[in-house]
């Protein structure tokens, strides 16, 4: 599983026309995605202190299967940037997120501080 933080409004959005897409696939050209033990990291220096976001699970395997239309979406394990020093790596997704590839939508609120917890 591969995880991803949107704002709970982006994700309503994204159920009523089946899938999601984020500001930085236009941009960037991928989403943005985590591994389940280093969210918190992303979600603390993006997200600080935001009380309106969710936890997207996305089932890797759900996401690359070709949808009705015949497009496929790629995910793609790379480099942060800057690199992470102990060479992390991150679940980018070219593509959008098809809602039938996130099997769970979990409120992902911040700790006091602002900060978020790991997931368990």
């Amino acid at each position: 599983m591969i995880y991803h933080i949107c704002p709970r409004e982006a994700w309503a959005k994204a159920q009523a026309s089946g899938s999601y897409e984020a500001d930085s696939l236009g941009t960037e050209g991928f989403i943005h995605c985590s591994a389940g033990d280093w969210v918190h990291v992303p979600a603390t220096l993006r997200f600080r202190g935001r009380t309106d976001l969710v936890l997207l699970t996305v089932d890797e395997e759900l996401l690359t299967t070709k949808d009705e239309e015949l497009l496929t979406t790629k995910v793609v394990w790379e480099d942060g940037a800057p690199p992470e020093p102990d060479g992390r790596q991150f679940p980018h997704v070219y593509g959008p997120i098809r809602t039938s590839a996130v099997v769970a939508v979990a409120d992902y609120p911040p700790r006091p501080d602002g900060s978020f917890a790991p997931i368990a």
